[in-house]
């Protein structure tokens, strides 16, 4: 097939009903546009502290380390176990869909020990499979995933939660369908890392993975006995970057966190009282209309 490689490019406009990427807001188109500055500008410095707090807000937490890695969802999955977990480490990995497979894979690659609880897929985990994995391991770390997407099920997080507490244990959340989607309070349910996607209920481009830390994960990594195997995931590193200090890490996406914050300002403008009542009864009318259908 010939291929013209001087014509400009122009995709179909499409309705996107899958999974991600979604459809994004006129306001995020426009931002991608923007001029690019450096990733060290102080009027980007100022779009990276204005993102924080917005990010703050859809988190719904008081986390000083809440920031956007730079790359997609598995992004911000790989970076939360990276740096919690250290040889031999022994993890319960809640499974009941194909991301939490993936996360048991990523435990093993980094040299500790996954401790899977599955579940059928289609079925939450229960509360007492995760108790019982805690109870006949020396784990320190949860992983769970909220909003599925295999299977497009809404995993409870309160009684896993006050489990994982109970054990000492930080506990590792993945929203990467569910951030903006689904009804979320990350400090209200104690969650130590939570992380997510742009590309889903944000209605952003994927590229970026939003993420908040505990301040308690924070002292981990900054005294670990070991190094995070991982230089680019290193959250001791990304903080300098993202804080006060400003230190070089890497070159940020540019026009992507243009476009998140602009995102992130359409959902907190809309409310997420509203966004999350605007999912359930989406959800409920697909459903109705599905089963109407045989």
């Amino acid at each position: 097939m010939k291929t013209n490689f001087s014509s400009e490019l122009r995709p179909p406009s499409r309705l996107l009903l899958g999974p991600g990427p979604s459809n994004i807001h006129p306001r995020v188109s426009m931002a991608l546009g923007l001029p690019i500055v450096s990733h060290l500008d102080p009027f980007f410095l100022e779009v990276m502290d204005d993102v924080k707090e917005l990010l703050k807000s859809v988190f719904k937490t008081r986390n000083r380390f809440s920031i956007a890695l730079s790359g997609g969802g598995t992004v911000g999955m790989e970076a939360a176990l990276a740096n919690l977990i250290e040889d031999d480490c022994e993890v319960v990995v809640c499974q009941n869909g194909y991301f939490g497979g993936r996360m048991a894979e990523i435990v093993a690659r980094l040299g500790g020990q996954p401790k899977v609880v599955r579940e059928t897929w289609g079925n939450v985990i229960s509360e007492e499979a995760v108790e019982e994995a805690l109870k006949n391991s020396n784990a320190k770390v949860v992983t769970v995933v909220q909003g599925e997407t295999s299977t497009g099920i809404l995993q409870p997080l309160e009684g896993i939660s006050k489990i994982a507490k109970s054990y000492d244990a930080f506990l590792i959340v993945d929203t990467v369908s569910s951030l903006g989607g689904s009804r979320l309070n990350v400090d209200q349910l104690g969650i130590d890392v939570c992380y997510s996607g742009t590309q889903k209920c944000l209605n952003s481009p994927p590229g970026l993975s939003p993420i908040t830390v505990s301040d308690k994960v924070v002292d981990y990594v900054y005294n670990r006995q070991s190094k995070v195997k991982s230089f680019y995931f290193d959250f001791s590193l990304l903080d300098r970057y993202w804080g006060d200090e400003r230190a070089y890490h890497h070159t940020a996406t540019i026009p992507l966190v243009y476009a998140l914050k602009e995102a992130l300002s359409v959902v907190i403008a809309e409310g997420l009282e509203n966004i999350w009542a605007r999912h359930t009864n989406n959800s409920d009318a697909l459903t109705a209309g599905v089963e109407a259908l045989g």
